[in-house]
């Protein structure tokens, strides 16, 4: 199926319909537009209801998942979001066949393989994947922790070569939500708090990823969550019904569209509604995927964006694994509507593609009722044409599977890759620590061993290093385990037994802040208290015993409680009052060093110099909410 003809001028071109001549559609001269509509007027309408869903695939039927390749001979799709990836290699070899797969369809049309992030340390079945041998670097919050434009877009152009060479060329990512609900469980891939700092990060990441603008060189990236996921009530997450709403308390909805809107300059070629109603906000009270005011009246009509808009996944029809998990729709708003009803609805808002939907008869169920019309259809069509031939599909949609081995996580990847992580690491409080013999919770004793003597007990040793998780409320359900929501305190016993270990030996405290953690009653006792967003041991450890720099800054409040956070509103920046710590706490690196455990006037345990209060601790303004002329 890969083999290349020639004009009778001697310019190559795929015969994709296979009749030995090139079609306007098939000569790579002509302009795309041109080309988009040359193979629209040749498209049957059940070849055009194919191309509006985006399904889901795994590299090779595992176990009783199937691949899903049948969707394309059968169904003919070709937009799929990857699943499990287990190597370079055999993503690659994938491509090549699932490529071949859709090369023997009438038409010809390539599959676009699609992918929510791979280059970070959260694995969540619904959001984010580990493994296939990526360069890891921090999750997209670190990636704001670093505050760093120019080190952001060199490590996204890196993501983007590693996906390219295995095929996927779609990122569905960045978010642009704003993490101004500090309990949602989806913070880790936000950049942040703050919309300047927001809006900096996200255009550096889609100009990494896309180049300057969408071509053959590029991941094309689907920004999501619009209008802005962020403010979800109280912290819960759209996936289920409790956090079926985005709030407004504040009126601040301008807020959370400014890093959409630096996404719009930067050219971001895709967007994904949310799920959630936006509540309040005075646009209507349905669901923003199924939402005309939000998709057509705000984001087609006041920015003007043309391009692909795709749905966020099964949220019409919900996701049914026979014998091993049926997740329900979450079409939110508009519950008691038919699902025919539901797609036209999806539809006439100004949708183009249906995330996670498979059957193309929901499509043409709603054509052939007269509910929409064949016009219609070809508006979202020749927009998702459009960026298949802007990619370069149509010309070259195979990889080489050797150079994608060599390609991905090359050693200078991976390096590039623990520079942002040591970049992203937060200094809180505290100095360095010296070594000796180490205690260690959370850390892999092997690593830690390469910075001292490990022992096994705390009293055993001159210094620790504690790893601590963020807290959350554990949820019944097997999706609902894997989002971490509610309450952002440490267990009263937990918090008491790290205090305890930490005045008996100059610790640290490295909080893994996927959502803003409430460190209250572990700061006073820390003798060196880190903020971290996805990290190797090695790099943390590094800073811990100052073989590197604490540079990254704070990119959201810390609060001081649960009951602040619950006092606060979902949708305005900083609004939580008197945080431990402020959005750009400073993290200059700090020369002093933590003496190691001394034996004292008062026996062993005791610590030679003690934190300062956190009332002592260094602190910068913070940004003020939109209600005080936030910027």
């Amino acid at each position: 199926m890969r083999a290349v003809l020639h004009h009778t001028d001697g310019t190559p071109f795929r015969d994709l319909n296979h009749n030995g001549t090139m079609e306007p559609y098939e000569d790579p001269r002509l302009p795309v537009e041109e080309r988009v509509e040359d193979l629209l007027s040749r498209m049957t309408l059940e070849e055009k209801a194919a191309q509006m869903l985006h399904g889901r695939m795994l590299p090779g039927d595992q176990g009783p998942f199937p691949s899903n390749a049948h969707l394309i001979t059968e169904h003919g799709l070709t937009a799929f979001g990857m699943m499990a990836v287990p190597d370079a290699r055999t993503m690659a070899e994938w491509n090549n066949h699932v490529q071949d797969l859709a090369a023997a369809s009438r038409l010809g049309i390539p599959v676009t393989l699609a992918s929510d992030p791979r280059h970070g340390f959260v694995s969540n079945p619904a959001t984010a994947f580990t493994g296939g041998g990526f360069s890891t670097g921090p999750e997209p919050i670190g990636l704001a922790a670093t505050d760093d434009a120019a080190l952001v877009e060199e490590y996204a152009a890196l993501i983007g070569r590693e996906l390219r060479a295995v095929g996927i060329r779609i990122a569905i990512h960045p978010m642009a939500d704003l993490a101004t609900e500090p309990r949602w469980s989806r913070i880790s891939g936000t950049f942040g708090e703050d919309p300047e700092r927001a809006s900096r990060i996200i255009a550096a990441y889609i100009r990494g990823l896309q180049g300057e603008s969408v071509g053959p060189h590029s991941v094309a990236c689907m920004t999501k969550h619009f209008p802005g996921g962020g403010p979800q009530h109280k912290g819960e997450d759209s996936h289920f019904a409790a956090g079926r709403r985005l709030v407004y308390p504040g009126g601040a909805l301008d807020q959370h569209l400014r890093p959409f809107e630096a996404a719009f300059e930067a050219g971001t070629a895709q967007i994904m509604p949310a799920y959630a109603i936006p509540s309040g906000s005075g646009l209507a009270e349905v669901g923003a995927n199924f939402n005309h005011d939000v998709i057509t009246g705000l984001l087609r009509g006041r920015y003007g964006f043309d391009g692909v808009v795709c749905t966020d996944f099964n949220a019409i029809t919900g996701m049914d694994v026979p014998g091993i998990v049926s997740l329900p729709p979450r079409h939110w708003g508009v519950e008691e509507l038919s699902v025919p009803e539901q797609v036209a609805m999806t539809l006439h808002a100004g949708a183009d593609q249906l995330g996670g939907e498979t059957d193309p008869e929901l499509i043409l169920g709603v054509v052939r009722s007269g509910a929409v019309t064949e016009a219609r259809l070809d508006e979202s069509v020749r927009r998702i044409l459009r960026d298949k031939f802007r990619l370069g599909l149509f010309d070259d949609p195979y990889v080489d599977a050797d150079a994608a081995v060599e390609l991905v996580g090359t050693p200078e990847g991976r390096e590039l890759g623990r520079r942002v992580q040591t970049r992203s690491l937060v200094r809180l409080a505290g100095g360095p620590l010296a070594g000796g013999r180490i205690y260690v919770e959370g850390v892999d004793a092997e690593v830690a061993a390469r910075y001292g003597t490990v022992v096994e007990r705390p009293e055993d040793a001159d210094v620790a290093v504690l790893r601590l998780a963020t807290p959350y409320e554990k949820r019944e359900g097997l999706l609902e385990q894997a989002f971490h929501s509610g309450s952002l305190e440490f267990e009263p016993a937990e918090a008491a037994r790290v205090a305890a270990l930490a005045d008996a030996v100059p610790t640290a405290v490295v909080a893994q802040l996927e959502r803003p953690a409430v460190l209250t009653p572990l700061a006073p006792h820390a003798a060196l208290l880190v903020g971290e967003f996805g990290a190797a041991d090695d790099v943390v450890l590094d800073a811990v015993f100052g073989r590197a720099p604490l540079t990254g800054s704070l990119p959201f409040d810390l609060p001081r409680s649960d009951a602040a956070v619950d006092a606060a509103r979902e949708d305005v920046p900083f609004d939580t009052a008197d945080p431990l710590f402020r959005f750009g706490h400073p993290t200059a690196p700090v020369r002093a060093v933590v003496t190691s455990r001394t034996r004292g006037p008062d026996g062993p345990g005791r610590r030679a110099r003690r934190s300062r209060s956190p009332s002592a601790w260094p602190r910068r303004p913070s940004p003020a909410g939109p209600a005080s002329g936030c910027p």
